[in-house]
């Protein structure tokens, strides 16, 4: 046996994940793709960048609207299925709490295929050490006290988390057009949804909500990429306030630069008016550190923004991967009361 078959057989635990103690749940469940659009190449009419989408409905729906789970950068729609140490992530938890759920893979990522040549051009692979830096820094390690495992390359658990990462597209902007018309377009199949957004998925959120304001019921925002104009080493910048891609602010802006000059008076979102967002940050997360700024910034646009730090609500010891950290059921029983408390169901 090599040192690569050894690595492998050194991941396997003695239980299957079959075999683990999860509840069984009764549920509808699904698939459908948001076709990308029709392009012509030299190797024939193809697609350019769908989006897939996995649902799931229990037998007993609690909740008035689907709750369509977007996944940050490099990842895909498993984020939110299971954690990287083998426990339900929230797509299951959300389902047994009685929620219809949607798990999209981003255009480009996971199940949505991506090939350059159409696509565009791809942007770097993400490294273990991308990994580490966002997930687990060196200087938050003793602070980040949420993970079940030592955090080191080459750890079963790191790996699973590594395996679902993958590049981003090199234009950030196109990439997130991408995501909010193929979201949009989502919505326009399944009606008004609440959206949860994580990381580098977070502009697809307002993006989405630019599109389709009234499909739009909130937006729960899980540590997203900020602050406003903001820029990010080998990712790209967000020109535009909080998204590279163009929003439609009231000022009617044509230009990027337009937006940066603006007082804060003119940078008005219509279709974010009044819309509830939480914006849920961990007590030992760099995103902390400007949460309120972007709060502030989506307030000045015109929406209803809280943020929702966890020490305030009694949970400590969480980084930016709080989605796939030890407490992260316990996380997302506060998030239910957000819903519960926030959202408007008499539409």
């Amino acid at each position: 046996m090599n040192n690569a078959q050894n690595q492998t057989a050194g991941t396997a635990t003695s239980t299957a994940p079959h075999e683990a103690e999860v509840p069984l749940v009764t549920s509808r469940r699904g698939n459908l793709w948001i076709p990308g659009e029709i392009v012509e190449t030299p190797n024939g009419t193809v697609q350019r960048a769908p989006l897939f989408a996995s649902w799931e409905a229990p037998e007993t729906v609690r909740f008035p609207y689907p709750i369509v789970l977007v996944h940050g950068g490099g990842g895909q729609g498993t984020d939110w299925q299971t954690t990287p140490d083998g426990r339900p992530g929230w797509a299951t938890r959300l389902v047994e709490a009685g929620y219809v759920v949607y798990v999209v893979d981003r255009p480009g990522h996971g199940r949505s295929p991506y090939h350059p040549n159409v696509v565009g051009e791809m942007g770097g692979p993400f490294p273990y050490e991308a990994a580490n830096g966002l997930f687990f820094p060196d200087e938050a390690r003793e602070q980040q006290t949420q993970w079940t495992f030592s955090r080191s390359i080459g750890e079963p658990e790191v790996d699973q988390l590594v395996a679902a990462m993958g590049p981003l597209p090199h234009d950030l902007a196109e990439s997130q057009r991408m995501d909010a018309d193929r979201l949009a377009r989502l919505l326009d199949r399944i009606g008004p949804a609440v959206l949860f957004t994580h990381s580098a998925g977070g502009p697809a959120g307002w993006l989405t909500a630019d599109a389709r304001p009234e499909l739009v019921k909130g937006i729960i925002a899980i540590e997203p990429i900020g602050p406003a104009f903001g820029g990010f080493p080998g990712i790209g910048q967000l020109d535009w306030g909080l998204t590279a891609a163009p929003i439609g602010y009231e000022a009617g802006f044509t230009s990027a630069e337009e937006v940066k000059n603006a007082s804060p008076a003119e940078l008005i979102i219509p279709a974010l008016k009044d819309l509830p967002i939480s914006l849920v940050t961990g007590g030992a997360s760099a995103f902390a550190g400007f949460a309120e700024e972007v709060v502030e910034f989506l307030n000045t646009a015109g929406a209803d923004a809280a943020w929702l730090h966890l020490p305030e609500h009694g949970i400590d010891g969480n980084g930016h991967g709080l989605i796939f950290e030890a407490n992260s059921d316990e996380i997302l029983k506060v998030i239910q009361r957000e819903l519960d408390e926030r959202i408007n169901i008499e539409d």
